[in-house]
């Protein structure tokens, strides 16, 4: 049941997020997730319709005997004490009343129904007693409602309710408080009392809200005379007894602390709420497997579910109300609710009736002696017999009876169906005679319509008596079959089969030929025979089949001439495969035209017949006549008034009849002999009849030898699969053999390592032991780690922590191999699967999290808007003038609140999404994986999850101690800070005492920010702090001053406190700021800073590089090269001091360009790092992998702080940090993000996220908007800004176009493009560079474009400046001249003002990936895994001459 939405829910802007599918039990989720239900009821929905639709059968069922149970289930203010009926409001009118009321109405007067029913027909009056019980389960206890003696404050004492189960599985309770009730009246007072003692309290979500289960309980006694059937003579005295129970349960909100704002005792009752709720759905779960893989039922878990064991899985009529709220605010509790009664939707429950023993006993007698009588009859009518043996069975005249009636049936339909083809057939056969007879008489020439009429009318009369006579002679036919079957049939031996039944029906066909039918009969019988041999053949070469894939023969051959035999054997059988079709077709053929000739000799044997009979007909006739007239003379010849005159009258008119009746003699001979020549045309029919059978045998043994040829292919292809697999096999083994090998080659080493390590250390302590007291020596361990020896620093890891005296056992060569595979990858698989459900869980946290920040936002600005509103209607009376300005606040936050709104229907669609996802992976379960594991397996299992569970509670005290350790920094910055704003705030008033408009503006200060404001930094030691810092320390062995003074500036800038640090520090300190809450104190070289600890583990380095070979004509000079990474470079980034790559290898690296050296690497990414920028503004670097852009802070520890996500997502922390493999596929409702961009202020990040680019606000690190309009995947972006500070993004995309988007501030939600660039390219944009009002694309078309932002035209083009895809494009600082990369790996350069190449260089031998510069240096990235440093070399010849240089890079010029 869906409530309608609150007064309080419309006024804060919440919208509807559920709809009922018209015509059916359907609820729609969101925009297309559908639940169905046995019943669904909308908004506007009354009790009554509620009531009578689902609960008025239940309590008719009451009266037959059947338990009966109502469950209201939802959230806290979803309507269940409403619909239950138990809220019992003083002003609630009779149309509102709930379920039980009705139910209590509806009991009674079906009692009082009963009573005067059975008066009314004379039977005694059944007697009725009903007692009622009234439960409330409050945190876990059971109460009596109707205790009187009950402290109603005393809440938490122990119960002394016992719940209990009978013999029969019953639940039954002891210590309760059962009332007997009388009246309705009665009963609605008692309901009232125990709904007045229930548990309520106040929420935020609902005023009124229970805080506890309740379960009403109406017991329903019954004893009425028995109803028996009229044929039994039992007495009429015979009473039973019925029991029924009815529970009406309503259910405590399901609630999350969160949104109840419960504390203290609220938050313990909604955890215990939750509790019994968690159980019951347990048991709903088990009890609606549809699996049946769970065997326990959890009923013993809670009270609750032990209470309503009967109505759960038990004998009891059972409907669950899930009360739902529309809102979209409470989308997820609508969410799990519809999923928790859909669940419950699955439960099937057996009901019988409640009866005494008595009357059980009885009615089983009763039902006895009909069973009894019913045999008596079936013996006395001659259905049953007793054989023998003494068995019991029906007589064969009974099984022939009851077969000759189906029989009967089915001939009946027959006839009938042929009874209507007949009269058809015959008048059609009407009208062609007819119509054959007018064209011969017209061909005569006499012929008219009324002689046609005539013979039309002769025809059918014809046709009907033939029809009548051939019916006769069938019927004849068929009884004397009958008569002599049932002559020479015995007594009691089974009726005629079928078939000859029919053929008694059948009418009797004329005589055919001899011959033509001994030529049919043989034809029918080679079919025959043929269609089994193919059948047999069919059988054994299945068998053979089946067998050859049993055996494994062995054979020799090289796998060359395998793959040859088996593409011949392919097509072999193809062939094969396409013969048999068309023999099979060509019989097919063959047995119609067969067919088609045997019915055309049936119907010329018919035609033969029936003109025959006309001829002798018609001869009679003539005759007949013939005598009659002779007798006719002769009388008047002998008459006394003979006249001559009358004999000529009387002759003309018998001739006249003679001469018609000659006519159609001719007539009728004229058929006869087309007819005769029909016959003579039979013998060419059967000539060709049995041309057609030895067609059709020859077809028939050729389809026998292909199947044979076909046998004998397969046989052979078999044996070649049958030698590869062999083959397979032994490679498979011998890969088996090498990776044994290679693990006991590991383990050696590792062996190796450790004996290596422990030398190492004796060494060192021999060395520590040697040295003299007081001159520290190095730590040559942490040296040798530092630098890579193997075995020294790092493989402290693969020690495993033994005790002392114990040898760790080592597995013997060659065991448990297999069992190790298959435990290896179970356990791979169970944790892929709680890797999964743990990323799903926590983007629904995120997602729900976005959405109650969205709501709150709605909820705010909805109030605003309202109040604009009434301020605009009080203008509009006062002050007219000033409308306009609040009218543009109203449109302006109707568009932000439905943005929102767009944004909460994502969330919405992306949780609905995840859930179908998380449906698709429980139905995988894991319990499969762990059920299949034998003993040995499991404890590996058990040991990993042990070690897992152990990691991780490591990592989250880690975590732990590392905030705790972040707040004591944080609450000693804050003192720091507290304490130098006093300070500022003291010198200020002294210099104040003379300014007494600076007093005025600290006091204006104070009240408005408090103590808030920051003390600047100066300007001075911020650009000269890497060189005064350690100016005089390189040398030296520490520094014991701090030369980081606190110097107040003018700009606003915060205070800055740095770590002064020793030797190996300093070079790191040159390049990363301090954070701001570092305080500047001097650190051990033994102890690195907090902020700097991540630089101990450099590895890259950046080499300078000689002169390359062209050099002397190349604009362009390398000058250095990065190495470090492992896999190609995708991505860089740089500033004058730092370079950032990103590369193949799931990493990041930060590199000093002032030492040279790598000094920090990203890691942890799930894949490519396809894009990465660093912002000097506010020290983070952001990386891009599959659909995360994660967010680091390099100047504390370089951690991960934030991950944001494609959809929209902001998720605390390193999301990735549990994926230890690449993840190629992003999570459900994500997108891969190809490129992000800074604006130049730093303040805003664009992510080009599928066919649209998400805004993200930098300050809050919250999403705002989205650039939409691309129909393909925006490949590339660019930001510049505008004369009006406005920022100006630039997108390419896969869809070949470049679009533009203008973003305003304070611009949010969909922007769509102010510009679309035509003509488009060829193919995908892969780049883009922007400069002022010239911005340059590289296509995968091998072109590039020259584009007029401010006339938003196309300059030039040059289709084909690379021989490749132009992959990266930049301008050199404070030049004219654009750089452009290929995939070749090949450099050019081109004026920006002509679009003309000024010269070409190889850069790399592998494709180049990306471009980006700085001040200094140009850096090109490649799949090479190097990161090349060049330099501009201005006034150097172009490397190509002019001819080739206009041929390669031709720019046309365009008007």
């Amino acid at each position: 049941r869906i409530r309608p939405q609150l007064s309080k829910e419309k006024i804060e802007g919440c919208h509807i997020c559920t709809s009922v599918t018209p015509g059916e039990p359907q609820v729609l989720l969101g925009k297309d997730k559908a639940f169905t239900y046995d019943f669904v009821f909308d908004l506007d929905t009354w009790q009554e319709q509620i009531y009578t639709t689902c609960v008025g059968k239940l309590i008719e069922g009451c009266f037959e005997g059947y338990n009966a149970t109502v469950l209201a289930y939802g959230q806290t203010g979803a309507g269940k004490t409403y619909t239950m009926g138990t809220g019992f409001d003083l002003n609630i009118s009779e149309e509102e009343q709930g379920i039980i009321p009705r139910a209590i109405s509806h009991l009674f007067s079906g009692i009082e129904e009963r009573k005067r029913v059975a008066q009314s027909q004379g039977r005694a009056a059944p007697e009725f007693k009903v007692s009622a019980q009234f439960l409330e389960l409050y945190n876990e206890e059971i109460l009596d409602l109707f205790d009187s003696a009950r402290d109603p404050d005393v809440r938490h004492r122990k119960s002394n309710i016992k719940i209990h189960e009978d013999a029969s599985g019953s639940i039954y309770t002891t210590g309760v408080t059962s009332r007997l009730i009388n009246s309705q009246d009665e009963l609605i007072q008692c309901l009232k009392q125990g709904a007045l003692s229930r548990t309520t309290a106040s929420t935020q979500m609902n005023v009124q809200s229970s805080r506890s289960h309740a379960i009403f309980t109406i017991h329903l006694c019954q004893m009425r005379v028995c109803a028996r059937p009229d044929k039994l003579l039992l007495p009429t005295t015979e009473y039973e007894t019925l029991t029924a129970k009815f529970h009406f349960v309503d259910l405590a909100g399901s609630e999350r602390l969160k949104r109840t704002g419960a504390t203290g005792e609220r938050a313990k009752e909604g955890i215990s709420i939750n509790c019994g709720l968690l159980a019951l759905g347990n048991v709903i779960s088990a009890l609606g497997d549809q699996s049946k893989k769970v065997v326990h039922v959890p009923y013993r878990d809670s009270k609750l579910t032990r209470l309503l064991q009967d109505s759960l899985g038990g004998n009891s009529q059972t409907i669950m109300i899930a009360c739902v709220s529309p809102s979209d605010r409470d989308f997820m509790e609508t969410l799990n609710t519809l999923k928790y009664a859909n669940r419950a939707r699955n439960i099937k429950n057996k009901v019988v009736v409640n009866q005494d023993k008595t009357s059980q006993q009885i009615s089983a007698l009763r039902a006895e002696i009909a069973r009894l009588q019913m045999e008596l009859m079936e013996y006395k009518a001659g259905k049953r017999v007793i054989g023998e043996d003494g068995s019991e069975g029906y007589s064969d005249l009974f099984r022939e009876n009851a077969m000759l009636q189906k029989e009967n049936s089915t001939l009946r339909m027959r006839v009938k169906a042929m009874q209507e083809a007949i009269d058809a057939i015959n008048s059609r056969v009407t009208h062609l005679m007819s119509q054959e007879a007018n064209l011969m008489l017209a061909r005569a020439g006499d012929g008219n319509e009324a002689i046609g009429t005539l013979i039309q009318n002769y025809i059918r009369e014809i046709e009907e008596l033939r029809t009548k006579l051939l019916e006769s002679e069938s019927m004849n036919e068929s009884l004397r079959r009958s008569l002599s079957r049932v002559s020479t049939r015995a007594p009691y031996s089974m009726g005629s089969s079928p078939g000859s039944s029919l053929a008694g029906l059948c009418s009797p066909a004329a005589p055919v030929d001899t011959e033509a039918s001994d030529v049919l009969r043989r034809a029918k019988q080679d079919l025959e025979r043929l269609k089994k041999k193919e059948r047999r053949q069919r059988r054994k070469s299945g068998c053979e089949e089946e067998d050859g894939r049993e055996d494994e023969d062995e054979d020799s051959g090289s796998e060359d001439s395998l793959v040859d035999s088996d593409s011949d054997a392919e097509e072999k059988a193809v062939n094969f495969q396409a013969d048999l079709a068309d023999l099979t077709c060509e019989i097919e053929i063959k047995q119609k035209l067969i067919d088609e000739l045997e019915n055309s000799q049936r119907r010329l044997q018919t035609l033969k017949h029936q003109y025959e009979e006309k001829l002798i007909l018609l001869q009679n006739k003539i005759r007949d006549t013939q005598l009659e007239r002779d007798r006719v003379l002769q009388n008047l010849s002998t008459m006394e008034c003979y006249t001559e005159e009358k004999a000529n009258k009387i002759k003309a008119d018998y001739e006249k009849r003679l001469k018609e009746m000659n006519r159609d003699l001719q007539k009728l001979q004229a058929a006869q002999k087309e007819h005769a020549r029909l016959l003579k045309n039979q013998s060419r029919y059967e000539r060709e009849l049995r041309k057609l059978q030895a067609e059709v045998t020859e077809m028939k043994k050729a389809k026998v030898a292909l199947m044979k040829q076909m046998r004998e292919e397969q046989q052979r292809r078999r044996l070649a699969e049958t030698k590869r697999n062999r083959e397979i096999a032994q490679l498979k083994k011998e890969q088996r053999r090498q990776e044994f090998q290679i693990r006991a080659l590991e383990s050696q080493k590792r062996q190796q390592e450790i004996v290596l390590r422990r030398k190492t250390q004796e060494v060192r302590r021999r060395m520590d032991a040697s040295s003299a007291p007081g001159q520290p020596e190095p730590n040559w361990g942490m040296l040798l780690g530092k630098h890579g020896f193997p075995g020294v620093a790092q493989p402290v890891a693969h020690v495993s922590l033994l005790p002392f005296g114990c040898r760790k056992k080592f597995p013997k060569k060659g065991t448990s191999q297999t069992f190790s595979k298959a435990a290896r990858l179970k356990w791979q698989s169970l944790e892929r699967r709680i890797f999964d459900i743990v990323m799903q869980r926590m983007t629904i946290v995120n997602l729900e999290a976005d959405m109650e920040r969205l709501i709150k936002k709605r909820e705010e600005l909805t109030l605003l808007q309202e109040a604009l509103r009434g301020k605009r209607s009080k203008l509009q009376a006062e002050n007219p003038k000033g409308l306009q300005e609040l009218n543009e606040e109203i449109e302006v936050l109707g568009a932000n609140i439905d943005y929102i709104n767009d944004s909460i229907s994502d969330c919405q669609a992306t949780i609905m999404q995840i859930e179908e996802t998380k449906e698709e992976l429980d139905s995988t379960d894991t319990s499969v994986v762990i059920s299949s594991c034998s003993l040995a397996e499991a404890r590996l299992l058990l040991d990993n999850f042990l070690k897992a569970s152990i990691d991780k509670g490591l990592q989250v005290a880690q975590k732990e101690a590392q905030i705790r350790l972040l707040e004591g920094r944080l609450r000693q910055t804050d003192m720091t800070g507290s304490s130098q704003n006093h300070a500022i705030l003291d010198a200020l008033r002294e210099k104040a005492e003379s300014h007494p408009e600076l007093q005025a503006l600290i006091h204006n200060v104070q009240q408005v920010q408090g103590w808030s404001f920051c003390v600047p930094h100066h300007r001075e030691w911020e650009e000269g702090w890497r060189g005064t810092l350690f100016s005089d320390g390189l040398g030296s062995r520490g520094i014991h001053e701090d030369r980081c003074s606190d110097v107040l500036g003018s700009d606003g800038g915060a205070l800055w406190h740095c770590h002064v640090v020793e030797d190996a520090w300093y070079e790191a300190a040159l390049v990363l700021p301090c954070p701001r809450d570092c305080v500047c104190s001097v650190v051990p070289s033994t102890h690195p800073p907090p902020c700097l600890f991540f630089l101990s583990h450099a590895r890259g380095v950046i080499n300078p590089v000689g002169g390359t070979k062209n050099a002397r004509t190349a604009p362009l000079q390398c000058v250095s090269m990065a190495e470090g990474h492992t896999k190609p470079v995708l991505c860089l980034d740089a500033t004058d001091e730092l370079l950032f790559t990103g590369s193949k290898d799931r990493s990041c690296k930060m590199w000093n360009l002032v030492t040279g050296q790598e000094i920090a690497s990203l890691k942890g990414h799930p894949n490519n790092v396809v894009s990465i920028k660093y912002c000097s503004h506010t020290g983070l670097v952001f990386t891009v992998s599959t659909s995360y852009i994660k967010v680091w802070d390099i100047r504390d520890s370089a951690r991960c702080i934030r991950t944001l996500t494609s959809s929209g997502q902001v998720i605390s922390g390193d999301a990735c940090a549990g994926t230890s493999t690449r993840t190629v596929t992003s999570v459900q409702g994500e997108h891969q993000i190809n490129q992000i961009a800074l604006n130049p202020t730093g303040t805003m990040l664009y992510a080009a996220t599928g066919n649209s680019v998400r805004i993200w606000e930098l300050s809050r690190l919250q999403p705002i908007g989205k650039l939409s309009g691309h129909i393909g995947p925006v490949m590339c972006l660019t930001v510049n800004q505008t004369a009006s500070n406005h920022d100006l993004v630039v997108t390419g995309s896969k869809d070949h176009y470049i679009k533009v988007f203008e973003i305003a501030e304070g611009m949010v939600g969909n922007i769509g493009p102010t510009h679309n660039f035509e003509p488009p390219h060829y193919d995908g944009i892969e780049c883009l560079a922007i400069q002022g009002d010239i911005l340059f694309s590289g296509s995968r078309d091998n072109g590039i474009k020259k584009w007029d932002l401010e006339q938003q035209e196309l300059i030039q083009q040059i289709p084909n400046a690379h021989k490749d895809w132009v992959c990266a494009l930049a301008f050199i600082p404070g030049r004219p001249m654009v750089l452009s990369a290929c995939r070749g790996g090949m450099i050019k350069v081109w004026n920006v003002d002509t679009f003309t190449p000024v010269g070409e260089i190889k850069g790399h031998d592998s494709p180049i990936n990306a471009i980006c510069t700085n001040s200094k240096h140009i850096f090109t990235a490649s799949s090479d895994c190097r990161v090349k440093l060049w330099n501009y070399v201005p006034g150097l010849t172009p490397c190509l001459p002019r001819r080739v240089l206009a041929i390669k890079g031709r720019a046309t010029s365009l008007p």
